[in-house]
């Protein structure tokens, strides 16, 4: 097999009136709350018998593909996994439900916030409008919103990334690891955040070589973000990249993603994940193809928040996370594909840090 010879050889301010709408819209049971074990407190679901000795409770709601996609998702839930054992807070976790409106995010943000929650944390930008609504309603409750810029309110924290920096550098691997000279990219849901992620995979292969042909493709288009959530899907895509040609795929699509491992290991090409290290939650006959993963640190922008709450220095604003302040990076965990690609992608990576390449955000 191709992989497991690379492997061997060369071997990611308030309005008071919509508050009394959201409460009884909460409890008329509108809000068809779909919560991780039926939203126990994390610190007992997680089974760390962690004890409570914060008063400071946080409450979490995830993007499309909920926990257990391996990537997004899964990361913000160790951040709030390590408050709830580290920090003793009380913490809660729920879950999206497919194709729901609008109203049911901001029913869920501003339900957490009538529950007493002190801290209430929105995975992806598809939050923004929910959040932007209900931060307005609950002055006295922090708000914080991963992957989306919201200015202007005091008890709003946005955490958003410099994704098209550890793109770049996942771009610069595929781009040193094709034999074909030809990789993908496959993306959720074309949304401007997802394609930063296209933009700097693209010029970070171009900066190695222009000459490498890269496939691009969307899973859906807005307004269905079903492409974060359809393995079967991401699975056909990659299927249809390799059959042109890719032997090196790199996707930005949440749940889907894993779909795309599963192909690279039917198809024999290398996997490049995201924002979560995918080496390190993949099956074993999976890690093999993993050449590397471009990492968002949202467990620790979403640790962090958290320990500021605690503490009591919790702000609002934007807090940015790049390559220099460690926020993004690629993985190095399969050591046998990558050690041979880090000085290069490390030269890469300290020239990016250093304003000498300037990596684009948009296609």
């Amino acid at each position: 097999m191709r992989a497991a010879e690379m492997a061997k050889g060369r071997v990611t301010e308030v309005k008071r009136s919509n508050a009394a709408k959201f409460a009884a819209a909460a409890a008329a049971g509108v809000l068809a709350l779909t919560a991780c074990d039926n939203a126990t407190d994390t610190v007992d679901d997680a089974g760390n018998g962690g004890e409570q000795t914060s008063d400071v409770r946080v409450g979490l709601a995830y993007d499309v593909g909920g926990r257990g996609d391996r990537s997004f998702n899964d990361s913000a839930y160790r951040g709030l996994t390590q408050a709830a054992e580290s920090l003793g807070v009380e913490t809660r976790d729920f879950e999206p439900a497919d194709g729901e409106p609008e109203s049911a995010k901001e029913e869920r943000l501003a339900t957490m916030a009538e529950e007493g929650f002190d801290v209430v944390i929105a995975v992806g930008f598809a939050y923004a409008e929910s959040v932007q609504a209900v931060a307005e309603e609950y002055p006295d409750v922090h708000f914080a919103i991963v992957d989306s810029e919201i200015d202007g309110l005091h008890n709003v924290t946005s955490l958003v990334f410099a994704e098209e920096q550890a793109s770049f550098l996942a771009g610069a691997a595929a781009a040193l690891s094709t034999e074909e000279d030809h990789v993908g990219f496959i993306g959720g849901v074309e949304t401007p955040l997802i394609q930063k992620f296209e933009a700097g995979f693209v010029a970070g292969v171009e900066h190695v070589n222009e000459d490498i042909d890269v496939e691009i493709d969307y899973i859906s288009q807005p307004p269905d973000f079903s492409g974060f959530s359809d393995p079967a899907a991401g699975r056909e895509t990659a299927q249809a990249q390799y059959d042109r040609g890719a032997d090196v795929i790199y996707h930005a699509a949440g749940a889907s993603g894993n779909g795309v491992l599963q192909s690279a290991v039917e198809n024999d090409f290398l996997f490049i994940g995201v924002d979560s290290d995918q080496y390190a939650n993949a099956e074993d006959d999976q890690k093999p193809y993993v050449l590397t993963s471009a990492i968002k640190q949202v467990d620790v922008a979403v640790y962090e928040l958290i320990q500021d709450a605690v503490e009591g220095d919790v702000e609002g604003g934007i807090q940015r996370f790049d390559l220099a302040s460690g926020g993004v990076d690629y993985t190095q965990s399969n050591e046998e594909l990558i050690a041979p690609l880090v000085e290069e992608l490390d030269g890469y990576k300290q020239q990016i840090i250093d304003g000498e390449i300037e990596v684009p955000t948009a296609p």
